[in-house]
């Protein structure tokens, strides 16, 4: 329902905010959709490719799989079901902390480094075709600088990562 505030109390969107929303909404998830297709060509999907991506960016290649949850935005139990598929592939093993032998870090291999430096091409590819070249650096800075609203406002702790 669009327009306007009813007796329920509830500010409904407008015709212009129904749009955006919806354009957001539809954006978000055909981009994640065209993300995955292309990361399924090499066998993976972006889920995968995200956990291995932020492994390679850390200290010695380790993270605490809490830490980890929190930053690809999955529950616990969804990245150790997306961790055991990586550790069949030999990209992760999963250790015991270094400074805390309670918890567990997935850490990543040589051969899943090797894989996310190869992957990575097709990656940041395809986030060049279907977002950041179709439009002007002002309109992506845009999308970042409104993202990042939205993100601290829903993760206000920066558990996810800044």
């Amino acid at each position: 329902m669009a327009g306007g505030s009813g007796d329920d109390g509830v500010r409904w969107l407008d015709d212009g905010e129904q749009r955006s929303w919806r354009a957001v909404l539809r954006g978000t998830r055909l981009l994640e959709r065209a993300l995955d297709e292309a990361l399924g060509d090499a066998g993976i999907a972006l889920s995968e490719y995200e956990i291995i991506s932020m492994l390679s960016e850390s200290p010695n290649h380790r993270l605490r799989m809490s830490e980890l949850a929190s930053m690809v935005v999955q529950s616990r139990s969804r990245l150790t079901h997306t961790a055991k598929r990586l550790e069949e592939r030999g990209w992760v093993a999963r250790e015991s902390c270094l400074e805390d032998k309670r918890g567990v870090e997935l850490v990543l291999t040589a051969g899943g480094l090797a894989a996310v430096q190869d992957i990575s091409r097709v990656h940041v590819q395809s986030v060049r075709d279907n977002l950041v070249d179709i439009m002007t650096r002002e309109q992506f800075r845009a999308i970042g600088d409104a993202m990042a609203i939205v993100r601290d406002h829903l993760d206000p702790e920066g558990a996810s990562g800044r």
